[in-house]
């Protein structure tokens, strides 16, 4: 039972759920591959917070468990190193409290619309950012989840 003094539960809030790519090409021509980024780790869950709509939506400001600390960090990121954009209800406490400073809230419908322009924009931004050919083998987040003519992924 809560405590009397205790304030109330934030009222969850619609906001839009991604995961870290586990791999992202790095360095001249994206020939080399790191895990993660340097805040997160890949596959972490991260949520959105806001995006940068004058820019092209090319950075996003994101909520997620840091890769050093464990604990819940707020940082702008490139929208290219995050995949499976989604609507998502949140619940967290820290999520929401960090949410609070930082976005008006999303309707449902709203949170949808961007989350489908988000994975859109981000695999395009994932393809085109480097320009150059991928390494053999090449495990980025592209290589590993297309599928090629023959049913097989190509890396």
């Amino acid at each position: 039972m809560a405590s009397p003094t205790a304030p109330p539960p934030p009222e969850p809030l619609w906001l839009i759920a991604a995961n870290v790519v586990r791999w992202r090409r790095y360095g001249d021509g994206g020939q080399e591959l790191r895990p993660g980024t340097k805040a997160y780790r890949g596959g972490a869950k991260v949520y959105v917070l806001g995006t940068y709509p004058g820019m092209g939506h090319e950075q996003v400001t994101t909520v997620g468990r840091g890769r050093a600390s464990g604990r819940w960090i707020t940082i702008d990121t490139g929208s290219r190193h995050l995949h499976t954009f989604r609507p998502k209800l949140v619940h967290t406490p820290a999520v929401l409290r960090h949410a609070a400073l930082a976005v008006r809230p999303y309707a449902r419908e709203e949170a949808e619309e961007l989350a489908g322009l988000l994975e859109r924009l981000a695999a395009e931004y994932r393809e085109t950012h480097h320009g150059a050919p991928h390494p053999v083998p090449c495990r980025c987040h592209n290589c590993l989840t297309t599928v090629g003519p023959d049913g097989l992924s190509p890396a």
